[in-house]
């Protein structure tokens, strides 16, 4: 057994970190498919139920199978301490139930998922905690919307859909300058592609059904973090409140971690050279992907990534009417608005991610009828050219 996986490469913590084995002697990481563990006398259970000892209750909140996949996942991120849950939103209302209370303020980057920013602005609202949502990457507002009521920052670096880069360093000091937390949904990185805690932030956030999974299959989330932010409070809303990871979900998740660096740098690579090819077609009036130089955080970007990912957004001239006739043409690429998985997905965030938010809501976070995203998974990158050609073209 391993308990310090620090000295060892990203690629052999995803493949070995956090696997307990059982007295069978299995090679692949086993799967627990129970509701609850027997105990050997009423005083075990005793024990365990209070804490006082550790080891399995009850898999709403203790399942061996799930703490691997946190095991892993923390290894991956460089954080004490990970609490999978049901989905990447219940990661995010599980981090606020167990931080905030009524009169709290977040500071929220306006630049997020529609999902994000309906759950900060229309339900957390209703118990007293009042969202403020800033441009990504104006510092000075940040800097001005500090109150004493300010618990937490919230953001994605890159962002959804139009790979905003943030500075994460600059980000982190602005928010501890001011006693808050900063807290980063890093779900199109990856821990393959960028590690926030390095740089500063104390909680990361995931979308497991994302890259993590990579290839669509389960839904999923995970908050990493330190002992004492994530241990208490947050770990109580899980234990009480059910947002629970399944194992079964957690158990495909360990085996797409094991292949996640090589699919980031593929889907990396495939991203780029869309986003170089979409530069170059007249339809298009805008492509938003980090490793373009043309992107306003390029350099940034490189900083703080290993690679830019593999997520493009690009928009068409003729607003709505063409970007569905694009959509529409394609034979080839899904239709869905999920995203991270082998194969290339396509959508359009006015009307599905972004549709619930308000139109200025919308207009802020410049999300135009002309906007299209793009997953780019992992096949031939100019046969997705070819099926986007389709459209554009016509």
């Amino acid at each position: 057994m391993i308990d310090d996986w620090s000295e060892f490469g990203l690629e052999t913590r995803a493949i070995r970190a956090g696997q307990t084995r059982t007295e069978e002697g299995e090679h692949s990481e086993a799967l627990f498919l129970t509701s609850s563990f027997v105990f050997n006398s009423a005083a075990e259970a005793a024990a365990r139920f209070s804490g006082k000892t550790e080891g399995n209750v009850y898999s709403r909140f203790t399942n061996p199978t799930v703490r691997m996949f946190e095991k892993r996942l923390a290894a991956l991120e460089g954080g004490e301490r990970c609490i999978a849950t049901s989905s990447g939103m219940a990661a995010i209302l599980t981090t606020c139930l167990g931080l905030l209370k009524t009169g709290d303020q977040i500071l929220a980057s306006q630049s997020i998922f529609g999902s994000s920013v309906t759950l900060f602005d229309k339900i957390l609202s209703r118990f007293g905690i009042q969202t403020k949502f800033i441009e990504l990457n104006d510092y000075q507002v940040w800097e001005n919307a500090f109150t004493p009521q300010t618990r937490l920052c919230f953001l994605e670096t890159p962002s959804n859909p139009l790979t905003e880069i943030v500075d994460l360093r600059k980000m982190a000091d602005l928010a501890h300058a001011h006693n808050a937390l900063l807290v980063v949904d890093n779900c199109f990185c990856s821990p393959a592609l960028q590690q926030p805690l390095k740089w500063g932030a104390d909680i990361v956030i995931h979308s497991a059904t994302k890259f993590l999974d990579g290839q669509g299959r389960c839904i999923g989330g995970a908050i990493v973090g330190s002992e004492a932010l994530l241990g208490g409070d947050v770990y109580g809303v899980l234990r009480s409140g059910g947002t629970s990871l399944s194992p079964f979900n957690a158990w495909v998740f360990l085996k797409g971690l094991e292949t996640l660096n090589l699919r980031m740098k593929a889907h990396s690579a495939n991203g780029l050279a869309l986003a170089q090819w979409l530069e170059a077609q007249p339809q298009v009036k805008k492509v938003y992907y980090p490793g373009l130089p043309s992107h306003p955080q390029h350099e940034l970007a490189k900083r703080q990534q290993s690679a830019f990912g593999g997520l493009v957004s690009f928009e068409v001239h003729g607003g709505r009417e063409v970007a569905w006739r694009v959509i529409d043409n394609t034979r080839l690429i899904s239709i869905t608005a999920n995203l991270g998985d082998t194969k290339t997905t396509i959508t359009h965030p006015a009307s599905t991610t972004h549709g619930r938010i308000s139109p200025e809501q919308r207009e802020a976070a410049n999300i135009t009828e002309g906007l299209l995203r793009i997953s780019v998974g992992l096949e031939e990158v100019t046969d997705i050219q070819a099926d986007l050609a389709r459209g554009l073209c016509q």
